[in-house]
């Protein structure tokens, strides 16, 4: 079921529809061999490196399908959001999503929680041997177990801190609202410096900084431009003390029922654009940071490294817990792979 952007329903009478239509959906064939349309929702601005890899998605297949199969892209969330496009993916109500990596723990699959300890990785490129070796291709596959279907990992670099203050170590964070993800990691995270956290969808997080509800976030600089969160906060803190990474993921019904040949299209097309998408994803990130240098928009900091040793050793028992939760053997294999290609 298409719905053209300017007659969208509200969500939550769009899921209920997609709910009562799913099992048509599955009795009837859904995708002609002439000519279908995938239906992609995500939640950030066309000129991010998520936005810009999907672009270049959607114009590889259609390039070399000739028009025969086209990609519809929401961005912005504006199907769905943080808190449902997953439930929309599961009810068929989209084909396609590129969620955050934070968004796969909440639903079942908390060994993605990995990716948002904080002070894990030392580079994206160390992040990228991860999810390009067995340990990505094993995390992809644990997805069938509700069957999704994961098609692949890209990455948007490192977040940083941004307030009305400089966020440098633990006491600056004391007593702030700081709006996060729905991952239990990154509230502990928050919690291990002082903060309260607060889970809010992404594009409600603006809002929220602007009317005083939340009084910071961690972002990439790419997505705090994009945003104009440049307006509504007076300081960024460059701590890069956590990685956001996405996947792409369908499900299992939408997959199966497409032809072998349209399967290899469709794959081959997303490979392509997340190589892209890597590739932009530093530029895009020190292309805002020269621009908000430029404009003077918001206060640059650098915290020393004393301050980052300070954040990391109050944020230590972040990883145990997590070790706790999900059994050491996990943790233990990420620090050994990264270990061996440092």
């Amino acid at each position: 079921m298409f719905l053209p952007a300017s007659t969208v329903l509200p969500r939550r009478r769009w899921l209920q529809t997609a709910a009562a239509t799913a099992l048509t959906t599955l009795s009837q064939p859904s995708l002609s061999a002439s000519a279908m349309t995938i239906r992609l929702s995500h939640v950030v601005a066309r000129d991010t490196p998520k936005g810009m890899a999907l672009e270049r998605f959607r114009s590889l297949v259609e390039e070399r399908s000739q028009n025969r199969i086209r990609v519809q892209i929401y961005p912005q969330g504006q199907l769905y959001g943080d808190h449902d496009e997953m439930q929309a993916l599961q009810l068929g109500a989209v084909d396609m999503v590129a969620p955050s990596l934070s968004k796969f723990g909440p639903i079942g699959f908390p060994e993605f929680e990995l990716f948002d300890l904080p002070f894990l990785f030392d580079s994206v490129e160390a992040v990228r041997r991860l999810t390009r070796g067995t340990i990505g291709r094993t995390l992809l596959q644990g997805l069938n177990r509700q069957r999704l279907m994961g098609l692949g990992f890209f990455d948007n670099g490192f977040k940083h801190m941004s307030a009305n203050k400089p966020l440098l170590e633990p006491r600056d964070f004391r007593g702030l609202r700081m709006r996060i993800q729905g991952s239990r990691v990154i509230a502990q995270q928050m919690r291990s410096w002082g903060a309260l956290p607060v889970v809010l969808p992404f594009s409600e997080t603006r809002r929220a900084l602007e009317t005083g509800v939340v009084d910071g976030t961690e972002n990439p600089v790419s997505n705090f431009w994009t945003q104009g969160m440049q307006a509504v906060q007076s300081d960024l803190s460059l701590t890069g003390h956590g990685y956001l990474g996405y996947a792409v993921v369908t499900h299992q019904r939408f997959w199966d029922n497409l032809p072998p040949k349209d399967r290899n299209l469709v794959q081959g097309a997303l490979d392509d654009a997340l190589v892209f998408g890597n590739e932009i994803a530093d530029a895009q990130n020190d292309k805002a940071l020269a621009a908000l240098h430029l404009t003077g928009a918001a206060n640059i900091h650098n915290p020393s490294p004393a301050q980052t040793q300070m954040l990391k050793k109050a944020s230590a028992p972040v990883h145990v817990e997590l070790a706790t939760r999900i059994g050491p053997d996990w943790l233990n294999t990420v620090q050994n792979a990264l270990r061996k290609t440092s």
